[in-house]
Order: structure tokens, then C-alpha cells, then sequence
């Protein structure tokens, strides 16, 4: 964003875990008490450190529910057979769930993998 200006961040958290976005919309660090999401990497609250990279660099931060999530991984791996951790996933789970508008739009989405236990996908559960 700092080299390109007009580039478009968009942030993108489960529903259950939604402190980043109800912080960038108040402007300040809102720490909320945590549900259940099957993204645990983004479980956590955001801290003041990060809040304020977000505020400089991110244009929206939009939430996804726990299904999109679990059908954007299945997706993901069906069509790329890519094994992604959910908190991975939650970026293509708002495109599906249309939250974030890419037509004719360049966009890109970065996906890891290395925190999936094979044997709890939740769609073998």
C-alpha cells in the first residue's frame, strides 16, 4: 500500500472473532470475549501494534460465519487441492460468501497451510 496507494486492503475476520473489525470502525482497541471459530489463528484480540498497521494500510476489515469458512477450505482444496488452515481460508470465504466485491478486479489472496490436522477437516467431521 505504501508503494501503491490506490491498492484496496481488505481485512477480513470470522464473525465470531470480529474485535479488529468493531476496532477499526470505533477508531480504537476494542477487546472483545472470543467464541468458538474454527479459525483459531485469528482467535486471538488484536493489540495495539498491529491495530495501528491496520489502521494505516487497511481500506475495510469485513467478517465471514464458520460455514463460509469450512466451504471455502473444502473449495480451495477441491479446485487446487491445497490443504489450507481455516484462518487461511477466511479471505476466500468472504469472496464466496460475496463480501468483498472482485469483479473485473485484480486480487490477490495469500494462503498457508501448515496448521491442519488431516484427521479433523471439517468436512470428515
Amino acid at each position: 500500500k505504501s508503494m501503491r496507494p490506490n491498492i484496496k486492503v481488505i481485512a477480513v475476520e470470522p464473525e465470531n472473532a470480529d474485535d479488529a473489525a468493531q476496532s477499526f470502525r470505533e477508531g480504537r482497541v476494542i477487546h472483545t470475549e472470543k467464541k468458538f471459530t474454527i479459525a483459531d489463528g485469528l482467535r486471538t484480540n488484536v493489540g495495539e501494534p498491529n491495530f495501528a498497521i491496520i489502521k494505516r494500510y487497511t481500506d475495510d476489515i469485513v467478517t465471514v460465519s464458520e460455514d463460509a469458512i469450512i466451504s471455502a477450505m473444502r473449495t480451495i482444496w477441491e479446485t487446487m487441492k491445497i490443504i489450507v488452515e481455516p484462518s487461511a481460508a477466511v479471505p476466500d470465504a468472504a469472496i464466496q460468501e460475496g463480501k468483498i466485491d472482485v469483479e473485473r478486479q485484480r486480487v490477490g489472496i495469500i494462503l498457508t497451510g501448515g496448521n491442519v490436522d488431516l484427521e479433523a477437516l471439517p468436512w470428515n467431521l
